[in-house]
Formats: structure tokens, sequence, C-alpha cells
């Protein structure tokens, strides 16, 4: 049971980096509301890096800001040391 929620938690918060990603991408070639870099970075430390970082670089958003593209895969780094920590170092 906590497996299905931990993985449809981590599915949600993924899908909607990426719709929260795509959403800001076609407010910046019409020249609408942008979403809040805080915004997108909050997303990806809630466990959206992954598929962000690959919408971004598919979509070619953000993808000149070194903040966006070093981040995003330090946070999946640290994400991912963390996982492995809590998994396999605590049994």
């Amino acid at each position: 049971m906590p497996n299905k929620v931990l993985i449809t938690y981590f599915l949600t918060v993924n899908i909607l980096s990426v719709l929260v990603c795509v959403y800001d991408k076609n407010s910046a070639k019409r020249g609408k509301w942008r979403v809040p870099e805080k915004t997108l970075f909050l997303l990806s430390f809630l466990g959206g890096a992954p598929f962000m970082f690959a919408t971004m670089r598919i979509i070619h958003h953000k993808t000149r800001h070194k903040r966006f593209m070093l981040g995003l895969p330090l946070i999946i780094i640290l994400q991912l040391a963390i996982a492995f920590y809590i998994i396999y170092l605590t049994i």
C-alpha cells in the first residue's frame, strides 16, 4: 500500500511539473503571465525534477538558464542519494 501511494505521488508531481512547464513555455511565447521560477523549483524539490528536466530539454524551455540546466540534475542526484540512503542504509 505505501508503495502505491508513493508511486502515485511521484507520478502526480511529475505530470503536474510537465503541465506547468509547458504552460510557462506557451505563456512566454504569447507574452502572458509567467510561472515564477520559485514555483518551478518547488515542484522540482517536491519530486517533479526528472520529468520537468526532460520536458525543458524537449521543448527547449529555459535551456539557456544555467540554474535550471545544472540545478535540476543536481536536485535529481540529491533525491536519488536520499532515496538510496533511506532504502538501503537504514534497513
